[in-house]
């Protein structure tokens, strides 16, 4: 089998040199974090596997999912249904869809409400505390839905992946007798879909989700069962490369993805990344870009515009056993004579890829063998690694978000949730604040 591949040959530029260091004292770290790190061995795997076996019939008898949930809860699964199943986005499809409320929109739920089918929709809730207000509202919008709908079988609607044994998620299955996963302990969202969250809807889907698995598998449990050789793993030499450069002043990291059926892993690294190294005054900006597509609208910015830019680069080998030029060109383009549709992808990444070099930015290839789900879950498990070795790097803690926290706080108040007064007061300060308006 062809391996994916980290490729340094344009890494180390903008004057910047890969400077050696003493990290022995972080494999001590490695040990010490592992039972609160439960992504990279992923201990829980061979009984989620078997879990979802118990479940698989169930969960492909529904013609659509709709997916409650926000963050890594959304993220995940909506990267996991473009890349793998995206028939749903094409011409003449019948297959199973999968809807994702990730916000609070009201036009846009009640319009699922009035167009699904309850008999055919299988709801499924994702929220390991159980208590995401986002999360919880629609919850409690769907749940007479269904109930009024489907008087007699609603139970069977429902669907629930959350903590194993606490917050209101839970109460709600042991009330109702509701089928439900857990999401393991210490797993937060954004490194979560490896789990339950994200393999409920691949099951859904009728992907190859063992195959996703079981890449992630090769990447982190080695590490995972011998940490004597963080050093050496490729997650910790990509975490070394993005301190340094964020050390020399390269505070934005471009992932540049030239497989266009996984664009929307940008989205999710870019929750990974943000969400865990974007604290005391640190971290670096992750920007997603899909290729060929940002070529003709964000490359200018990352060739030209400020020197601050890194570039991870996803590609893997074009298809060319497809979509042959014709044999009849206009004169000007004879030069795609006895080329595919698959060479001009080909072309245009290597182009892309030496031009960023020759700009002076910072270029670390993601060179994957091919697009299967195996392959996708080897390169979703080195970046969730790599993300949580640049934290280490840079002193923070890359597995909570306390900024974020504070926003839903002031949210809740907003609401009146009661021992909110604290936060209410926070609240009203910045509403006495008068508005400066222009009309527009």
């Amino acid at each position: 089998m062809t391996q994916a591949k980290l490729d340094w040959a344009h890494a180390w530029l903008g004057g910047v040199s890969d400077r050696p260091s003493d990290d022995s004292s972080f494999i001590e770290k490695l040990k010490q974090e592992l039972p609160v790190l439960p992504f990279l061995a992923l201990p829980f795997a061979e009984d989620l596997i078997h879990q979802l076996e118990i479940h698989e019939e169930f969960l492909r008898s529904f013609k659509h999912m709709l997916l409650l949930g926000i963050g890594g809860s959304a993220l995940g699964p909506r990267a996991l249904q473009r890349a793998f199943a995206p028939g749903q986005d094409r011409p003449n499809y019948d297959g199973p869809s999968l809807w994702i409320a990730d916000n609070v929109h009201p036009e846009w739920l009640q319009e699922h409400l009035d167009n699904l089918v309850p008999e055919d929709t299988l709801v499924v809730v994702v929220s390991k505390s159980g208590g995401t207000i986002e999360t919880i509202a629609q919850y409690l919008i769907v749940l007479p839905w269904l109930q009024t709908k489907l008087p007699g079988t609603w139970q069977e609607h429902l669907f629930i992946v959350t903590d194993a044994n606490k917050g209101f998620l839970r109460d709600e299955v042991d009330k109702y007798a509701l089928r439900s996963l857990p999401v393991p302990d210490n797993l937060g969202g954004r490194y979560s879909v490896l789990s339950a969250v994200g393999m409920v809807p691949a099951v859904f889907l009728g992907m190859d989700w063992k195959g996703l698995i079981q890449g992630a598998i090769s990447v982190g449990r080695p590490l995972a069962e011998n940490p004597d050789t963080l050093l050496e793993h490729p997650s910790w030499k990509l975490a070394r490369w993005a301190y340094q450069m964020s050390e020399a002043g390269k505070s934005q990291v471009i992932y540049f993805c030239y497989i266009p059926a996984w664009s929307t892993f940008g989205p999710w690294f870019c929750q990974l990344w943000a969400e865990s190294l974007g604290k005391d005054g640190k971290g670096t900006m992750p920007i997603p870009a899909t290729g060929v597509t940002d070529q003709h609208s964000l490359l200018q910015m990352f060739l030209d515009g400020p020197k601050d830019k890194i570039c991870l680069f996803v590609s893997s080998p074009a298809n060319k056993d497809i979509l042959p030029m014709p044999a009849k060109l206009p004169e000007q383009w004879q030069y795609l004579k006895g080329h595919t549709f698959g060479d001009i992808l080909e072309a245009e990444t290597l182009a892309t890829r030496a031009t960023l070099a020759q700009k002076d930015v910072p270029v670390v290839h993601l060179d994957m063998p091919d697009e299967s789900a195996y392959s996708a879950g080897k390169m979703m498990m080195l970046l969730e690694a790599a993300t949580i070795f640049t934290g280490w790097l840079m002193g923070i803690n890359p597995v909570d978000q306390p900024a974020v926290e504070n926003g839903k706080k002031l949210a809740r108040a907003r609401l009146g949730m009661p021992g909110s007064e604290e936060d209410a007061s926070r609240l009203a300060m910045f509403t006495a604040i008068a508005s400066k308006n222009m009309e527009f």
